[in-house]
């Protein structure tokens, strides 16, 4: 029975291990698309690190990425900036494989 257990502690710790990472990805995911969109805007480095961790906060409203999503492009809208939800939708996945690679790559 030992065996059993040991493989089902196993399991579960490397579920919350993925849950943990997928956490991290999705949060340096939504502050590399806060920096993206920040430079779109023209914001001073200061703002530009204030907006990007807004980007992660705002990712708490909702499951999804629809928060995210609206948050930026809301944000470009009100700022003159030329753009639109595919748009968005794109860096948002851009930015999804630069952060998997830099937290993978740390590891």
């Amino acid at each position: 029975m030992t065996m059993f257990e040991d493989r089902e502690r196993a399991a579960e710790a490397k579920f919350v291990r993925d849950d943990e990472m997928a956490f991290r990805i999705t949060a340096r995911r939504n502050r590399l698309l806060g920096q993206w969109a920040a430079e779109r805007m023209g914001l001073t480095p200061a703002e530009t690190d204030a907006y990007a961790k807004a980007v992660v906060q705002a990712d708490f409203e909702e499951s999804g990425d629809e928060d995210v999503i609206r948050k930026v492009v809301g944000d470009l809208t009100a700022a003159g900036v030329d753009t639109d939800e595919p748009t968005v939708r794109s860096a948002l996945e851009e930015r999804h494989v630069e952060a998997r690679r830099q937290l993978l790559e740390v590891r």
